[in-house]
């Protein structure tokens, strides 16, 4: 009768690191969080202002970004931001302007 050997736990490879991806807002495509800019929704003067958010101080919900003008373009024309983000409905303009000058131009 054979006896059925335990698998050495040390011969098995260590798991893989989980690699945080997120989804981008204005082309829909997942990238690693490295690759994609974090953006957050803050009130301005009565105004709702879409910021980058670096390093994720922003409290409450943000979205993620390829930094680049053709996603930012398609975010704002599919009103993907507005519908990513907290602000009210009633809201019906988002200022990107402090976006652009993160985003790298499109060619």
């Amino acid at each position: 009768m054979m006896v059925e050997r335990r698998r050495d736990r040390r011969s098995t490879p260590p798991p893989v690191a989980h690699r945080g991806l997120r989804t981008c807002v204005g082309c829909r495509q997942r990238a690693d969080r490295s690759q994609l800019l974090r953006v957050a929704a803050i009130v301005e003067d009565g105004a709702w202002r879409v910021v980058p958010n670096e390093r994720g101080r922003h409290p409450g919900r943000g979205a993620w970004l390829h930094p680049s003008a053709d996603c930012l373009d398609q975010a704002v024309r599919r009103r993907a931001l507005q519908r990513a983000l907290p602000v009210p409905r009633d809201s019906a303009v988002l200022d990107v302007e402090a976006l652009r000058d993160s985003c790298v131009p499109a060619a």
